[in-house]
């Protein structure tokens, strides 16, 4: 049987992943990686509420065959730039390299559309990063998926994301802009355990129009 290893449990896609982690028969154990308890419990999984700064705690915890990335920050909730790197690049990083370190073989990261480490924004930039990053560490399967505005419930009041989504939603119908339309969390969640079951070695990256049809819901 198969463990999942689950960094960013408590967010948006990665509580969407949890529950179908936990459900899926594929899974025989699920880590969540976290600096606070998600609010759920289940056979399967099995939580480690640690310092995500704290390297040897990581090397503990991120024993697993796959490598589920889902956390992520905006720059007003993390309170600046660097704070916001920390969150988006360096704590996700950490935990790949001992997780690859650990003989974990598959990796999988939500990325985000336009992501590009040469990009002059950046979000854009810092998302980019991570993905050059990852594919450097030597896994045996990679799996990138890079979604748009993502939409669900959220723990914490977005005005702004929410106004953006609500907005974009007509962009489904413009031709070349389609792929910039909002996706639902659980669908981006259902992309990711999708990905995963890809036996392909090497990269595979898949671009926000593709997630739709990835997360059965074309």
């Amino acid at each position: 049987m198969t463990t999942a290893i689950l960094l960013g449990a408590t967010g948006l896609v990665g509580s969407e992943l949890l529950s179908l982690l936990c459900e899926d028969a594929s899974y025989s154990r699920v880590v969540s990686i976290a600096r606070r308890a998600s609010g759920k419990s289940h056979d399967k999984l099995d939580e480690r509420v640690i310092d995500l700064a704290d390297e040897a705690a990581i090397a503990q915890a991120a024993e697993g065959d796959v490598l589920f990335s889902c956390l992520g920050t905006t720059k007003k909730k993390a309170g600046s730039e660097a704070a916001q790197y920390e969150v988006d690049v360096a704590i996700p990083l950490r935990v790949a390299k001992a997780a690859r370190k650990n003989g974990t073989s598959t990796y999988a990261v939500v990325s985000a559309v336009g992501a590009d480490a040469r990009s002059s924004l950046f979000y854009n930039r810092i998302k980019g990063e991570l993905d050059d990053a990852v594919q450097a560490l030597g896994f045996e399967r990679v799996r990138i998926l890079r979604p748009s505005i993502l939409v669900g419930e959220r723990a914490e009041h977005r005005p702004m994301e929410a106004l953006g989504a609500t907005l974009s939603k007509g962009l489904a119908f413009i031709p070349g802009l389609r792929k910039y339309r909002p996706i639902p969390a659980r669908v981006v969640a259902m992309g990711l355990l999708a990905a995963t079951m890809d036996p392909t070695p090497g990269t595979r990256i898949h671009e926000a129009d593709a997630l739709f049809s990835l997360g059965g819901s074309a």
